[in-house]
């Protein structure tokens, strides 16, 4: 045996095995746990007491009592940032993006003060500094309550979570608490700096619930007949209808139910919306800018031609869409059918160029696409694009009667341009307006004495478009006769699926106003919009052109007496190019 010593000797010991490096994986494996539970658990209060903010924002309700009605303060999550007055009532309000949170600040009238409203109406005034005071005094009220309401309400959400979540192998509390109070800090100061109203309250939006808001606008109007200037239109609708700040300065009042007509374009066979044109157009002129149909056949004709009786009258012309076979079915059911060669009447013939509607001198250029094959309106055509001689066609025909009518109605936007662009170089003497359609987009633009109007797709893109998925587009014109001035214009827009209805009210002053710069829009047509400017969206037809027609005779200011548009002309012909009326 060898001896003890022996084994104790350090220079014949065996080497230890080296630790292997997989010793510390648990360790660290362990702290990165840890890190994420810790970064969890900060984020779970954030998210708490970021919630808790949103919580009293949705929630908080104050009502503030004015000297004219009682009003409900609130906060709407699901609208864009807005102040928004509302008037359950009537079931319509307006919007004005005052507000930089994505939010809207939401005031519904909820009861009006009987005895102001009867003092108002006997009076027909009332304290405007006052009522103005207190809705701005109970505005700041609610913000400041509300601030506070979501301080408290993001502090406890994120102290309950912070205690809830706390752990030994989490974040000290301390930290927890501090991230609770932090957000509840920069929530409460983001609605304290975004919420409040800035800016002047101009370009408004109404809403509704329906399609009745061209009521709505008009009953705003009859409000502003009973006041002559802005001061006094934030005092009457405070009593009860909207907050409405058109633009800053003094209006004057228009005039108690002045005349007013309806434009619409693009119906394309929807029929369903027959009956609200019917409502809106009230027993006043209705327009309709082409497209009436798809195709114009006989059977599209047979089902769209009642809307000959809608408007007191209903005046019309063709778009590409259409066909000589729905024009002269409109012109014996006793719509007013205006072509480039004069109004077409029940027999086929043309009268004058020109005729007398509800006090204004009207004309209008049929569309160049339109189909004139009788028996060959079906099938599909390219898609049309005007032509720089169709475009010269109908400057000329403009040309012409120029001084002598005080609204054009033509279907495709893009012949007016280069007329548009002329007259704002040398604008005309008097005020004119032109109303146009095709686009399905909306448009309104102004320059001196003269007007483009589009009221977009009254169909909502048609039965043969549902795909489309447009909103139901109409426009509303109101004017002073002798002389013919637009004097304000409601764009209105209602959402086919829900019935959600939206206006723009635009007040006019042709005389002062400016024409737009003059921009090019990649297809040579300077000075519009893009919808306006291009082309498209239908068939291609044969080209017309701006022919001789008409009949000689004095000008006539009276309306006729069935609605029905005076045939009395205008004077001389217009003397246009190319071929004559269709035979």
């Amino acid at each position: 045996m060898r001896p003890s010593s022996e084994y104790n000797d350090p220079s014949i010991l065996p080497d230890r095995p080296a630790p292997h490096p997989s010793a510390d994986r648990p360790r660290e494996g362990r702290d990165w746990r840890r890190r994420l539970r810790a970064a969890l658990a900060i984020a779970a209060v954030a998210v708490a007491a970021l919630a808790g903010s949103i919580g009293a924002l949705a929630t908080f309700r104050q009502d503030e009592a004015l000297p004219v009605a009682t009003v409900r303060l609130s906060v709407q999550l699901d609208e864009p940032g807005a102040l928004g007055i509302y008037v359950p009532l009537v079931d319509w309000g307006v919007r004005f993006g005052a507000v930089r949170l994505p939010v809207q600040l939401r005031i519904d009238v909820r009861r009006v003060d009987r005895e102001a409203v009867e003092r108002i109406a006997r009076n027909r005034q009332v304290d405007v500094d006052a009522v103005r005071a207190a809705a701005t005094d109970a505005i700041k009220r609610y913000l400041r309550a509300l601030i506070v309401v979501v301080l408290v309400s993001a502090l406890l959400a994120g102290v309950v979570v912070a205690f809830a979540v706390r752990s030994r192998s989490g974040p000290r509390l301390r930290w927890l608490l501090g991230t609770a109070g932090g957000t509840a800090v920069l929530a409460t100061a983001a609605v304290a700096l975004l919420l409040p109203p800035r800016g002047p309250l101009d370009d408004p939006t109404y809403f509704a619930h329906g399609a009745d808001i061209p009521q709505a606008l008009q009953a705003v109007e009859t409000v502003n007949r009973s006041v002559g200037a802005l001061s006094e239109e934030l005092d009457a609708q405070l009593v009860g209808l909207a907050r409405l700040m058109i633009a800053p300065g003094e209006r004057g009042a228009l005039p108690a139910d002045g005349p007013r007509l309806t434009l619409v374009s693009d119906v394309h066979n929807n029929v369903l919306v027959l009956p609200t044109l019917e409502r809106v157009a009230g027993g006043r002129p209705l327009f309709i800018a082409g497209d009436l149909t798809d195709r114009g056949t006989p059977l599209e004709t047979s089902v769209t031609r009642e809307i000959a009786s809608i408007g007191r009258p209903t005046v019309f012309v063709t778009g590409n869409h259409d066909s000589e076979t729905l024009e002269r079915a409109l012109a014996r059911a006793g719509a007013v059918v205006l072509t480039r060669w004069g109004r077409l009447r029940a027999d086929g013939s043309f009268g004058p160029m020109a005729v007398d509607v509800a006090g204004l001198r009207v004309a209008g250029y049929d569309d160049p696409f339109t189909r004139r094959e009788p028996g060959r309106e079906r099938g599909t055509r390219p898609e049309p694009r005007t032509s720089e001689q169709q475009e010269e066609e109908f400057a000329a025909w403009f040309a012409a009667i120029e001084d002598r009518v005080d609204v054009v109605i033509v279907h495709e936007p893009s012949l007016v341009e280069p007329v548009l662009r002329r007259l704002a170089d040398d604008p005309p003497d008097h005020q004119i307006a032109f109303l146009v359609g095709h686009t399905h987009t909306q448009d309104l633009r102004a320059q001196r004495n003269v007007l483009l109007l589009n009221g977009g797709t009254a169909g909502g893109g048609g039965t043969g478009n549902l795909d489309e998925n447009q909103p139901i587009g109409l426009a509303q014109l109101r004017y002073a006769r002798d002389p013919f001035a637009p004097l304000a214009a409601d764009l209105v827009t209602v959402d086919p699926g829900n019935g959600d209805a939206t206006a723009r009210h635009e007040r006019l002053d042709l005389a002062s106003a400016t024409a737009p710069a003059d921009e090019d829009d990649g297809d040579g047509n300077g000075g519009g919009s893009e919808e306006a400017g291009r082309s498209g969206g239908g068939e291609r037809g044969g080209s017309g052109s701006a022919g001789a027609g008409g009949r000689t005779g004095g000008a006539s200011e009276d309306e006729a007496g069935d609605g029905g548009g005076d045939e009395r002309g205008l004077g001389r012909e217009p003397a246009g190019a190319g071929a004559g009326p269709p035979g």
